[in-house]
C-alpha cells in the first residue's frame, strides 16, 4: 500500500488532509509536536512526534522514513505567522518560522526524494496567498512561504523528468487554530473564509487527474473577502 507524510497532521489543514488520503486508500504517517497516539483512530494511520521547528529532533526522523520505500506523498503543511512590525520580532521567532514553514519541507523533501521518484510521486507544500503578494506586517511570514513556493516550482523542473510532481497550493484564510495566539481570525461568514477540508479536497481533485497531467500551483480564495479583529 501506498504511503503518504503529512506534517503538522495533528490540526486543521494537516488534519483534514490525513484524513482524505485515508479515505482514499493511503497508510499515514502524521508528523506533528503535539500529536497522540492515533488522533484519526484509524488502523492506517501512524503518528510520529517531532518538534519540526528544532533541527536536531528533525534530523532524528529521517532516517526512520528513509527505511519506508512506499512513501508516494509527502505533503508540507506545518508552520506558523507572526504578523508585526518586524523590529518587534524577537530573532528566536525569526530562526523557529524559517526553520519550520522552509527549512523543514525543504529536508523532507531532500531526504523522500529517491522514495517518490521511484513511485513516481507527488509533493504538496502547503504556502500561503501570503506567498503570492506583499502585506504589511507580514515581511517575515511572507519571505517563508514565499520561499516555499519558489523551491516548490523550481524542483519541480527539477524533478519532472523522473515522474514526480510538486505543487505550490496557495490558500487564503482558513478557519483553523492558526489563528489561535493572532490579533485577528477569519470571517465568521462561510463564503468569506476557507475550511480545511477545501484544501484536502483540492488534494484528492489533483491525485484523481489522469497520469501524465501536472498541476503545479493553485491558489485557493473564498469567494468574498473576511477578516474580523478580535476584541
Amino acid at each position: 500500500m501506498a504511503t503518504a507524510v503529512v506534517t503538522g497532521a495533528s490540526r486543521g489543514i494537516g488534519e483534514a488532509i490525513s484524513q482524505k488520503l485515508l479515505e482514499l486508500g493511503y497508510d499515514v504517517i502524521g508528523i506533528s509536536r503535539t500529536i497522540d497516539e492515533n488522533p484519526l483512530k484509524h488502523p492506517n494511520f501512524r503518528a510520529l512526534a517531532c518538534d519540526l521547528s528544532d533541527e536536531g529532533m528533525l534530523a532524528s526522523i529521517l532516517t526512520l522514513l528513509q527505511a519506508d520505500p512506499s512513501i508516494s506523498i509527502l505533503c508540507n503543511v506545518a508552520g506558523f505567522g507572526v504578523f508585526e512590525p518586524h523590529e518587534e520580532i524577537d530573532p528566536q521567532t525569526i530562526s523557529k518560522m524559517v526553520t519550520l514553514n522552509l527549512t523543514a519541507p525543504m529536508t523532507l523533501s531532500n531526504a523522500l526524494l529517491r522514495a517518490l521518484k521511484f513511485n513516481e510521486g507527488i509533493i504538496f507544500n502547503i504556502t500561503s496567498i501570503e506567498a503570492t503578494r506583499h502585506s504589511k506586517f507580514s515581511a517575515l511570514y511572507s519571505a517563508t512561504k514565499a520561499g516555499l513556493r519558489a523551491f516548490s516550482l523550481s524542483l519541480f523542473e527539477e524533478v519532472r523528468k523522473s515522474g514526480v510532481n510538486v505543487v505550490s497550493i496557495n490558500p487564503d484564510m482558513t478557519a483553523t487554530s492558526f489563528f489561535d495566539d493572532l490579533r485577528f481570525e477569519t470571517s465568521q461568514e462561510p463564503d468569506k473564509r476557507l475550511e480545511a477540508e477545501d484544501i484536502a479536497d483540492a488534494i484528492e481533485n489533483i491525485l484523481q487527474m489522469r497520469k501524465g497531467v501536472a498541476i503545479t500551483e493553485l491558489t485557493i480564495r473564498s469567494q468574498k473577502f473576511g477578516i474580523e479583529k478580535k476584541k
